[in-house]
């Protein structure tokens, strides 16, 4: 009897422990609409005060292979799709952020800043136009052009996460 009790403890602490720490288990794909079968990304224009040549073919390119390595369940197309990704880029500034007591920049910011238009043809309600901007600082001892394309690099990669954050993880 003793026995049947301590198994019947056991399963029941099992159950209850079981319901009461579930977990779910959840992607970066999980709010992309299933109904979804294609995603496109426009070209970015560059509209910025200063004009970086490469800049518009560099995020364009890097949010196609960003969204083909994180949206599987969706096919990247030219053209018409059922999720639309059109942007531009509205800022590209270096400025100074902290100054000498000798009046001149101690630290500078360079800030990219894009504005996006999410366009869901398959789900009402998803559909977003939105600006994302990020900066890094830099010394005034270093030269800009020494620095760019690495800090570009980075600063691209955290707004590309933004941008799909805000479409598909709704945060």
């Amino acid at each position: 009897m003793k026995r049947i009790l301590g198994w019947a403890i056991v399963i029941a602490v099992s159950w209850l422990a079981q319901a009461c720490f579930t977990f779910r288990v959840t992607t970066k794909d999980a709010s992309i609409p299933e109904e979804a079968k294609t995603v496109s990304v426009q070209y970015f224009q560059n509209m910025a005060r200063i004009v970086e040549p490469t800049l518009s073919q560099q995020i364009t390119d890097n949010f196609k292979d960003y969204i083909q390595a994180n949206a599987r369940q969706v096919i990247l197309v030219n053209g018409a799709a059922d999720l639309d990704f059109e942007g531009t880029i509205t800022g590209y500034d270096i400025k100074p952020v902290s100054i000498t007591s000798e009046e001149q920049a101690a630290q500078n910011r360079f800030t990219l800043t894009l504005k996006v238009k999410y366009t869901c043809l398959v789900k009402e309600g998803m559909d977003f136009e939105a600006s994302f901007s990020r900066y890094e600082d830099f010394g005034s001892s270093q030269n800009f052009e020494d620095v760019k394309a690495e800090m570009t690099e980075r600063i691209l990669k955290l707004l590309i996460e933004d941008i799909y954050n805000k479409a598909f993880v709704n945060w």
